[in-house]
C-alpha cells in the first residue's frame, strides 16, 4: 500500500472553509398579516356610529369596538368609559383588570 500524501496546512484550511458552503434550506416566513391602520381619534361619522350601534350590542369589549369602528384599543377603552358614564351600557360581572366586558343597558 502506498503511503498517503499529506496535505499542506493551506489546502486543509481551504477544504474546511469550502465544506459548509452548500445552499441552506430556506424556511418560509409564514403568512404575513397586513398591519391594521386604525384611527387614533374619533371623527364625526365614527362617533355617530359608536353612539348608534354599540349600545345596542349584546356583548361590548374594547376589542369588538376596535374591530367594528377601526379605532385603536386605547380609543375603544375611552369610548367604553364614556358610554358607561352616560348610562348606555353596564358592566357584566365584577371588574377585571385585563378584560372589560359590558352589555347593553336594559331598562
Amino acid at each position: 500500500m502506498a503511503p498517503k500524501v499529506q496535505k499542506s496546512k493551506e489546502a486543509k484550511a481551504k477544504a474546511a472553509a469550502a465544506g459548509g458552503r452548500q445552499k441552506k434550506k430556506k424556511w418560509s416566513k409564514g403568512k404575513v398579516r397586513e398591519k391594521a391602520n386604525n384611527a387614533v381619534m374619533f371623527d364625526k361619522e365614527t362617533f355617530d356610529k359608536l353612539m348608534k350601534e354599540i349600545p345596542k350590542a349584546k356583548l361590548i369589549t374594547p376589542a369588538i369596538i376596535a374591530e367594528r369602528l377601526k379605532v385603536n384599543g386605547s380609543l375603544a377603552r375611552a369610548a367604553i368609559r364614556d358610554l358607561k358614564a352616560k348610562g348606555l351600557i353596564k358592566m357584566v360581572g365584577d371588574h377585571h383588570h385585563a378584560q372589560q366586558i359590558y352589555t347593553r343597558n336594559t331598562g
